[in-house]
């Protein structure tokens, strides 16, 4: 058996002849790989729009905008939401780091919240770091499992902040039986190599409020208004924009790839169960608290040990065994606020502040083993890798 040490979700497992297809058919209908114009010689195929009609209608959501990659997608959608420079915007210490990039890409400057039992947004501290130069916050759902939203969005009513959510990584989970990402704002979402569907790299932009699709479209595409009085060369503009746009390419595989969503979750569940069952009555373990109204995308199982140090033993006997971790811990250092000292003049503190403010995190996080839940591993071996992993945790002390 070959080792499993990707720490990836299910998209790429599964790109095969209906990828393939739609890119045959995108040359087959005239090979044109840019969203906009080239109307005599596409056959009538606009793939970008294609994609984000599919998707708006999949997750339930008016609007859609399809841009070059979910870090795109996070800074395009803080923008449409209003947020400028000198800003703060709050979120949260475990997230990948292009969170924080995108915040202070426009010139905001993040405010990190520590994550609780849950590993996502704290809303206990989340209010506490509210000032009156706040203005989003952008909770993460991490991992596959929802933040504690109705809290969050309780507190953003309070202080009248907009929510960004990032659902980079969780496409597929819901809260209390919607797709995350629907009742807020805005939402962020990647389609990188790495992600529940993939398109190599991409992102999209979801709402439902209008004015906050016109200024994502916009702002993605160079100010472009899409005045549908002028040609795309004479187009009209209100704001500066920058290029953050999707290729055709990119689209065509979005779209075979959102047909197999609903197989993918399936299939993390089922494959999630296996382990869970193995490992739900052991002593010595733990397991990330799962909010009530969250239903897990369920791509990776995260238990946590007593301590730092048991943690550390447990993942250097996994990989003795060929058994890899997803991002906890293998990647933490571009998922963990606490290692990203290169960025502490935009965090505004010193890195022994950095150190000491993530302290809390830093408990929850060096004691959790996050692990991967592959859609085509069959089931003898995520059977033959639980015993392996039940019997690595039997000898924890």
């Amino acid at each position: 058996m070959s080792k499993v040490r990707e720490s990836k979700v299910p998209g790429f497992e599964l790109v095969g002849k209906e990828e393939r297809e739609e890119i045959n058919q995108l040359f087959d209908d005239g090979g044109i790989l840019f969203a906009h114009g080239f109307d005599a010689i596409r056959n009538g195929r606009y793939r970008v729009r294609e994609f984000e009609k599919a998707f708006a209608d999949k997750i339930g959501v008016k609007y859609a905008q399809a841009v070059s990659s979910g870090t795109a997608a996070i800074k395009v959608a803080l923008f449409a939401a209003g947020v400028r420079p000198g800003d703060e915007v709050i979120t949260q210490a475990f997230t990948f780091i292009a969170t924080v990039e995108a915040i202070i890409d426009l010139g905001a400057k993040p405010i990190l919240v520590n994550v609780n039992d849950t590993l996502n947004l704290d809303p206990i501290e989340l209010k506490k770091a509210i000032t009156p130069r706040t203005k989003a916050i952008v909770p993460v759902h991490m991992l596959g499992v929802a933040c504690e939203m109705d809290k969050i969005q309780e507190i953003a009513t309070e202080f009248n902040l907009a929510i960004i959510e990032d659902n980079c990584e969780s496409l597929g989970a819901r809260w209390n039986g919607k797709y995350l990402g629907t009742d807020s704002l805005a939402c962020a979402w990647s389609f990188d190599a790495g992600k529940v569907i993939i398109t190599g790299e991409g992102g999209m932009v979801t709402t439902n409020d209008e004015e906050v699709y016109k200024l994502a479209r916009e702002y993605h595409d160079h100010g472009h208004e899409y005045n549908t009085k002028f040609p795309r060369g004479r187009d009209t503009h209100r704001i500066r924009g920058f290029n953050y746009r999707m290729s055709e390419l990119q689209a065509a595989i979005g779209l075979a790839q959102l047909k197999k969503l609903d197989f993918i979750v399936s299939k993390n569940i089922e494959n999630y169960n296996i382990y869970f069952e193995a490992l739900k009555d052991l002593p010595n373990i733990s397991f990330r608290r799962i909010p009530y109204k969250s239903q897990p995308l369920c791509d990776c199982l995260i238990f946590q040990l007593d301590t730092t140090e048991k943690a550390k033993w447990v993942v250097t006997e996994m990989n003795q065994q060929g058994l890899g971790t997803k991002n906890v811990p293998d990647a933490i250092e571009w998922h963990f606020a606490r290692y990203w000292d290169h960025m502490l003049v935009e965090l505004g503190m010193s890195k022994k502040e950095l150190i000491d403010t993530m302290e809390p995190s830093e408990r929850e996080l060096s004691r959790s083993v996050a692990i991967p839940i592959l859609v085509k591993m069959d089931k003898n071996t995520i059977t033959s890798n639980a015993e392996k992993l039940v019997s690595i945790l039997k000898k924890v002390n």
